[in-house]
Order: structure tokens, then sequence, then C-alpha cells
């Protein structure tokens, strides 16, 4: 792993990211096996690790705010839960090349649809109070 002070610095900014829902921990495991030379499956599980502290920092602000739907939560959650079950089994059963290909198209796929997706009628603008 390269030096320490790069590894901070990765935590740091993922965490801002994290902490802005954007999904940090998927930057930290492109940070880790693509500059840092960590195996994927190795970063895949420090990325899960890392997962816990950054959502439980965040999320009291976000429940101040009233930026969690907590009707809409609970059927994520308990979804999330059994993909994530799921995902994990079949995670640590591929081999790391295929985990490498599914990981580049699933952020390919993601950047493609967010260069082209138009703002939906109901979107709130970052200047809108939260309702």
């Amino acid at each position: 792993m390269g030096a320490w002070w790069m590894a901070l610095l990765a935590g740091a900014a993922t965490g801002v990211l994290s902490g802005f829902g954007i999904g940090g921990g998927t930057l930290l495991l492109i940070y880790m096996t693509a500059f840092a030379g960590v195996d994927q499956h190795l970063a895949q599980g420090v990325n899960l690790l890392y997962f816990l502290p950054t959502a439980g920092a965040s999320l009291p602000a976000h429940l101040k705010n009233g930026f969690v739907d907590k009707k809409t939560a609970r059927p994520a959650i308990l979804a999330g839960l059994a993909g994530t079950a799921a995902g994990a089994w079949a995670a640590t059963a591929l081999d790391v090349e295929l985990l490498h290909r599914f990981f580049g198209g699933y952020l390919l796929y993601i950047g493609v649809r967010e260069l082209f997706r138009k703002p939906s009628a109901g979107a709130s603008s970052p200047d809108s109070p939260p309702k």
C-alpha cells in the first residue's frame, strides 16, 4: 500500500462524500484497488467496515434536517440486508478478475446514466428548503 498520508487523504475525502450521501465508499474502493494495490476482496471488506462509522456519523444530521423518509427507509433497509447477504456470498465466490469487470461495468453504467439523465419535474434545487 502507498504512503499512509495518501490513505488518510483518500479516507478524509471519501468521508466528506459519504456525509453528503454520495457514495464515498465506492470511491474508496476505487482508490484501494486502482492506486493502493489492495486486492478486490480485501478492499470490499475494508469498504464495508468503513461504511459503518461514516453512515453512523452522518445519519443524525440527515435525520435532524428531515432528509430521511422513514416510511421508505424500512422496506429499503430490509431489502438491502437481503441483497447484501446475497451479494457478499456471490462476491466471495467470484474470481477477482470477474469481480473487477462487474464493478467496472457498474461504474460505467452509472456514469453514463448520470451524464444523460434529465432532471425530474419534482426535483428540488439546492437552494430550496427541505420538504
